[in-house]
């Protein structure tokens, strides 16, 4: 099993077969060993939360299975990647190895040392764009500096752009005489020890074949209604492909291309609403990575330097309300329950909760991004940033520093009968639309027939609305001086 044909190909967070550039390079050099490495680190910054590699465990076994119909198979190995990919190319004589590029500080920083060291060896080690549409270091203003807001962003790289069509999945990959030996997935421990994920089996299929129906679900229809329909979180009005998106299962170049091909828009046409809105939140989220990549300490440092100041408390009770969706305002407890149930937050619930936790507790914006990272299955770091950094407005895209959202307002505009909190704050399931949102101000003949017991089945509120805007505000406007 040696000779200059050999290739490894290894997966990171491009778990698919179709468009995939890594494997396609790799598939026409010759013999391909597909190979994925645990390299996860416990105490490491920002290493992978709960959820994700819950989803992580079901989508690694859908690939080996679709690299098994290929007469294929997945090696599995735990380890430093430099050092694991160094042992297989002493066993396997490979002289290639190939992967698709990831734009987060730790992985560049890897990687770069991976692809010296292998050329070090006399290996040829090749990165490939596969994971967005324009890479951060293709976009640049017009001074040749990295974009700060989302607007121009758009306008300049994505209002005209025409992405190259998807590539196929190979038909089959020619494999080695003799296979290296590797782990199973089960091996890897990825799924929780006690079994939490129930809400999650039901909600999601992990996998590449699982992104495909939801994208073609989505574009042949729910696109078109996606500009009315994306803010009602009671409704199936969104994509829903983040996670796979954020595991690669499906890259951005493919969703656009389906959501055309469904349409029947040519590249350059003028673009329904729908498709138009849906457009801009994917490059939303390449805004997300043009800013992780350009300013990488934003993880976990504001971006806009006066909010290094900013004079945020600390109470572990409020933050555990939040977390357990027991704050006494219904819709936000309706979302961090959905979030812990399922994995996943409507998104125009995650910016409600987010401000409520940063402007109305005054909690650090960093306690609620490592809440997310941990709890999301489309936990993504660049994302993630991006909503936090901006929900607390120490980040990029312009925004008014009063900017403040109303946690009933929010919810009696967007959820005005109530529907959304009925599903996942149970207890309140039966209090009339006029009072679900506000149930301590109901009358106490309406609590009794709802059979709600105001800081007993229900708590009251942790902060009053009033109080904590104010507080906000004054905490907001001494960063002026």
């Amino acid at each position: 099993m040696t000779g200059n044909s050999v290739t490894i190909c290894w997966f990171r967070r491009d778990l698919r077969l179709a468009d995939n550039p890594a494997l396609c390079d790799a598939a026409s050099r010759g013999i391909v060993i597909p190979v994925y490495i645990d390299d996860h680190q416990p105490d490491g910054p920002w290493h992978d939360g709960a959820a994700h590699r819950w989803w992580t465990h079901h989508s690694l076994s859908a690939l080996a299975e679709a690299l098994a119909d290929l007469g294929s198979r997945l090696v599995i190995r735990r380890g430093s990647a430099l050092e694991v990919l160094k042992s297989l190319i002493k066993e396997t004589g490979a002289k290639f190895v190939a992967w698709n590029r990831l734009y987060d500080p730790q992985s560049i920083k890897r990687d770069t040392e991976v692809k010296e060291k292998l050329r070090s060896l006399g290996v040829e080690a090749v990165s490939h764009k596969a994971n967005l549409l324009l890479e951060p270091h293709e976009v640049a203003n017009k001074q040749g500096k990295p974009f700060q807001v989302y607007t121009p962003f758009w306008r300049a790289c994505y209002s005209s752009l025409q992405p190259s069509v998807p590539l196929g999945a190979p038909k089959k990959l020619v494999s080695p005489s003799v296979w290296p030996a590797g782990m199973q997935v089960a091996d890897l421990a990825l799924l929780p020890k006690i079994r939490w994920d129930g809400g999650m089996e039901q909600a999601w299929t992990p996998g590449e074949a699982g992104a495909a129906k939801r994208l073609a679900e989505f574009a042949d229809s729910s696109v078109l209604d996606y500009a009315g329909r994306r803010d009602i979180p009671s409704v199936d009005g969104t994509s829903g492909l983040s996670p796979w998106l954020a595991h690669g299962e499906i890259s951005p170049r493919q969703t656009w291309h389906a959501v055309l091909a469904a349409q029947r828009l040519r590249p350059g046409a003028a673009l329904p609403a729908g498709v138009e809105v849906f457009f801009k939140e994917i490059t939303w989220r390449e805004f997300a990575y043009h800013l992780l990549y350009h300013f990488p300490a934003t993880t976990d440092s504001p971006l806009k330097a006066p909010y290094a100041r900013f004079p945020w408390r600390k109470d572990r009770a409020q933050l555990r309300a939040w977390q357990r969706g027991l704050t006494g305002y219904p819709f936000v407890d309706a979302g961090m329950r959905q979030l812990w149930a399922t994995g996943w937050m409507h998104n125009r619930v995650r910016m409600v909760v987010g401000s409520f936790l940063v402007k109305h507790l005054l909690l650090p914006w960093q306690e609620g991004a490592r809440w997310f990272f941990d709890t999301l299955v489309d936990a993504d770091l660049a994302s993630n940033t991006l909503g936090w950094q901006w929900t607390a407005g120490c980040g990029a895209d312009a925004a008014p520093y009063f900017r403040i959202f109303h946690p009933v307002g929010q919810g009696e505009k967007f959820d005005p009968d109530g529907a959304y909190i009925r599903e996942w704050v149970p207890e309140l399931a039966k209090m009339p639309a006029p009072h679900i949102h506000t149930p301590w101000e109901a009358p106490p003949g309406v609590l009794a027939m709802a059979g709600v017991s105001l800081g007993q089945s229900y708590p009251l509120p942790i902060v009053d609305h009033s109080l904590g805007r104010k507080r906000a505000l004054e905490a907001l406007a001494s960063l002026k001086g």
